[in-house]
């Protein structure tokens, strides 16, 4: 009886998490709010602005919008493999990922949008070059690399695991694996 209690209170902790994706959806309105400002600053000074500049806006723009799916994914993902189901499944707006992203699959996909931010951020860096130092941009590659390397490894892992998992044990006939793997 203790043991079950035990095993209740520890199942029930995971509503502890519950907070932390309410904080993200305030971050997200946050970054909405953030967006709405970029945008209100440059319409009206399109017109006037060189088309580096403008390139440079919508790259932030796009940036913003890159955290802004990276959260909604978080959220989604990391509630429903951690705390409980969305029951929005006749939902016609329903996304199709949602409820089919695994905590492996979020990794990637986390990483995928890290590389991305940071490769918009590079773009921007290499737009604006006479008003980036050398080491400063030196230090933005480093970063960018260091995330598509640490995305790469993080990729092979998740496939290894894939692969060591579809590994029949010994005296058993193997089964095709998936390309997808």
């Amino acid at each position: 009886m203790i043991e079950r209690r035990f095993e209740q209170v520890i199942f029930a902790s995971r509503w502890l998490l519950a907070p932390f994706y309410l904080g993200l959806v305030i971050a997200l309105a946050a970054l909405m709010v953030k967006f709405g400002q970029e945008v209100f600053h440059i319409i009206p000074h399109v017109l006037d602005m060189p088309e580096k500049d403008v390139l440079l806006a919508i790259l932030t723009l796009i940036d913003l919008s890159l955290a802004g799916n990276l959260l909604v994914m978080v959220i989604f993902s990391g509630y429903e493999n951690f705390v409980s189901k969305i029951d929005v499944a006749n939902h016609e707006d329903r996304p199709d990922w949602m409820g089919k992203v695994d905590f492996g699959g979020l990794k990637l996909k986390l990483i995928a949008s890290i590389v991305a931010i940071s490769g918009i951020h590079l773009l921007k860096a290499f737009m604006n070059l006479q008003n980036i130092s050398r080491d400063e941009l030196m230090w933005l590659v480093i970063i960018h690399m260091t995330f598509v390397v640490s995305g790469v490894l993080l990729a092979c892992m998740d496939r290894l695991e894939g692969h060591h998992a579809a590994k029949p044990a010994a005296g058993k006939t193997a089964k095709s694996v998936p390309a997808d793997h």
